[in-house]
């Protein structure tokens, strides 16, 4: 058995990192392939329907997640803010490039990361060519910015590691809060050294006009904000979204029933036309759809791989070539090898492949799996995720600033590296993982 479910993982990962054919076909037909090989017949059925019912809750969850940070960057919740920073940094480089970071890290809080690099790169461009600043440094700003808030509980890693664990976003999220707070702060931190040299090679510009508009209307209009005044609606979006992250956070209600909750009272209270609400949603259907359907393949996956005890045996396998004086420090070294693993690993097949197998065989060790879950998250989502070619958003970073992949990898991986052990080192101090 335990052959077969490396086979099945191997099939797994070749058809994905080859894209023969897409991540949801492989979530779905390849576990009955392999399924039928190891003898489950008439068990088969049970199987991924019970997988498919354990993963709901996700993909409901990242469903009403998305349409809801959708409306609200849709209502402008987020642009106030964006324009004073900007207003704020004016003609010096080491305040635009902070600025840099605390904007994407307020935009990343939709849980998309190439929505978080379109926002943020449309609307710093300009102000970044108009000084004459690399775009390099806006490229890698904006990448480690969104690498930190990619753990969020409606984020894609984190939603795949709940599906991998069975667990709830606030068993793995909650305990790595203080050390996603550590990682922000050391993202500014970043930037104020990348701003700081920014400024010595530059100077502080002047903040002139350019053709009838200066670098901060120009922004605005790439953002489509009103360069004064507050959006509609603007309080009311402010305090549902203050309460709806304090209420998530409490566990006072399940997530997903949330969601739900807060998505309806947005949608009715902002667009009381029933055509409009209609709009709003299939504004950003697609993407929902995608993820959402995405998720629900992967519960025949997982359901295939524990009901027919494969992925027992391949922890059993596992653990027997693990050194024992390794296995009770398993989260640490996951924590700083998942980084590196995120450039061999797509998204999906390092949660869904190998994060099953790792969390097994930490439980022999009497390791909780739930700690290698957050161990994961805080090396391959906060900086493999901006730097892995097998992440299809990246791609949208270097189209819109127009550099390298290569040349972004050089001028980030060292920062990112930096981040995980910073993230690694205060969740150790708070207990999230063991030592």
């Amino acid at each position: 058995m335990a052959i077969l479910g490396f086979l099945m993982i191997a099939t797994f990962l070749y058809l994905v990192m080859t894209k023969r054919v897409s991540v949801l076909i492989a979530f779905a037909l390849v576990p009955i392939v392999f399924g039928l090989i190891g003898g489950f017949r008439l068990e088969m059925g049970a199987m991924m329907l019970e997988g498919v019912q354990k993963v709901t809750p996700t993909g409901i969850m990242i469903g009403f997640s998305i349409l809801y940070f959708g409306l609200m960057i849709d209502r402008g919740l987020f642009d106030p803010m964006i324009s004073r920073l900007i207003r704020f940094a004016k003609g010096d480089p080491l305040k635009i490039v902070m600025a840099t970071a605390v904007i994407t890290l307020i935009v990343a809080l939709d849980g998309d990361g190439s929505a978080t690099f379109m926002i943020t790169i449309t609307a710093l461009l300009p102000v970044y060519k108009r000084l004459g600043m690399n775009p390099l440094i806006l490229a890698s700003t904006v990448a480690l910015g969104a690498g930190v808030m990619n753990i969020i509980p409606w984020g894609g890693p984190l939603a795949r590691a709940m599906v991998s664990l069975n667990a709830s976003s606030s068993q793995l999220f909650n305990p790595i809060i203080p050390s996603m707070l550590a990682g922000m702060a050391w993202i500014v931190f970043v930037s104020y050294v990348l701003g700081k040299k920014e400024r010595k090679r530059l100077g502080v510009v002047q903040w002139t006009k350019h053709h009838g508009k200066n670098a901060e209307e120009e922004t605005a209009a790439a953002l489509d904000m009103p360069a004064t005044g507050l959006p509609k609606m603007f309080w009311f979006n402010l305090i549902l979204t203050v309460v709806l992250i304090t209420v998530l956070i409490m566990e006072l209600m399940p997530v997903p029933v949330l969601f739900i909750l807060a998505f309806a009272l947005a949608l009715i209270v902002n667009f009381p036309d029933v055509k409009k609400q209609n709009d709003q949603i299939a504004a950003h259907a697609k993407s929902m759809v995608l993820v959402c359907f995405t998720i629900f393949a992967a519960g025949i996956f997982t359901g295939v791989l524990s009901g027919t005890k494969m992925l027992d045996a391949m922890a059993v396998s596992m653990v027997s070539i693990i050194p024992d004086w390794m296995g009770p420090h398993l989260p640490t070294l996951i924590a700083v090898i998942s980084m590196p693993l995120s450039l061999v690993f797509s998204p999906d097949a390092f949660y869904y492949g190998v994060l099953p197998i790792l969390s097994e065989s930490a439980a022999s060790f009497g390791i909780d799996p739930l700690d290698i879950g957050r161990a994961a998250l805080l090396g391959n989502a906060t900086t493999g995720f901006p730097l892995s070619p097998l992440n299809p958003s990246v791609f949208v970073l270097l189209g819109l600033c127009k550099v390298d992949l290569g040349d972004l990898q050089k001028s980030v991986f060292f920062w990112a590296f930096g981040t995980t052990i910073v993230m690694t080192v205060i969740a150790l101090i708070t207990g999230a993982i063991s030592f």
